[in-house]
């Protein structure tokens, strides 16, 4: 399994999903963004690494990583990442994707709010990476839980985002960014779990469900998971496992076994391998 983590988290976010689904035989992986910092906090300390990074760039990355697989992984992604995981899913990459709280694809908007820092005009100018402030973190990110706990995952997991990432992202029909179409109706990929969280307030329910919906005529696996009182922080606050259990029956219901040990990655690229 190859997951794959959103605009404002670090790579190690995934470390209970990537234990808990060792545990149930997967061999998994958590890759960071090119050029990744083993940790938020030295991320934070130097965020020039990210540079210019968009979204050409980050679905190049991980379509090498998935590519060096001799058996194609599960691709489990959550806001930009749930793009990526549609994305290489679409191109024939992976086993099986799941989508958490995607960025949306094929033109569909999330509806304008001046609270919702998608658009980099929305925040501080100039030309470097974008950040959250607690607070935006706090409401936008983790607005189902309690302070204290936003506080502490702000605190190990939060870094910036590439302002390039947000431009790709806020770019809307006729100008969709290429990484950002999915060829919905390819019959042909395997099959894909959308999640939501329907009080999610960076990516609402309501965008997922479009995304969903543009699924509608391919014959292909196409599944949508609403959970009622999450937000958009459902894979690193308190109730990530209820999420990640889902995750696994529906793989089961798929047919999808645990990977064997020749799954191992045949090119050298950086990887937090866990199990």
């Amino acid at each position: 399994m190859v997951f794959i983590h959103g605009a404002w988290l670090h790579a190690s976010s995934w470390e209970p999903w990537a234990e808990h689904f060792a545990r149930r035989g997967f061999l998994t992986f958590t890759p960071g963004w090119p050029g990744e910092a083993p940790t938020a906090r030295a991320v934070r300390a130097s965020p020039e690494w990210l540079g210019d990074t968009g979204l050409e760039e980050l679905t190049g990355h991980y379509a090498s990583f998935v590519r060096s697989f001799e058996t194609p992984p599960v691709i489990v992604g959550h806001s930009v990442g749930g793009l990526i995981a549609q994305h290489l899913i679409g191109m024939g990459l992976g086993q099986a994707a799941v989508a958490m709280a995607p960025s949306p694809l094929n033109g569909i908007a999330i509806p304008d709010s001046g609270d919702r820092p998608w658009r980099p005009a929305a925040n501080d100018s100039g030309d470097g990476p974008v950040s959250l402030s607690p607070e935006q973190f706090r409401h936008l990110y983790a607005n189902t839980g309690t302070a204290e706990e936003a506080g502490a995952l702000f605190d190990r997991y939060v870094v910036p985002v590439s302002r390039r990432v947000l431009t790709d992202l806020a770019a809307t029909d006729p100008n969709c960014h290429p990484r950002a179409v999915v060829d919905v109706d390819n019959a042909d990929r395997g099959p894909l779990l959308l999640i939501s969280g329907q009080e999610d307030q960076l990516v609402p329910d309501s965008a997922t469900r479009a995304v969903c919906k543009l699924y509608g005529d391919s014959t292909a696996v196409t599944d949508l998971k609403q959970f009622a009182d999450r937000g958009h922080s459902l894979t690193v606050d308190n109730g990530w496992r209820r999420v990640a259990d889902h995750v696994l029956s529906w793989l089961d219901e798929q047919g999808v076994p645990p990977f064997q040990e020749e799954a191992e990655p045949a090119l050298p690229i950086r990887a937090a391998r866990n199990g």
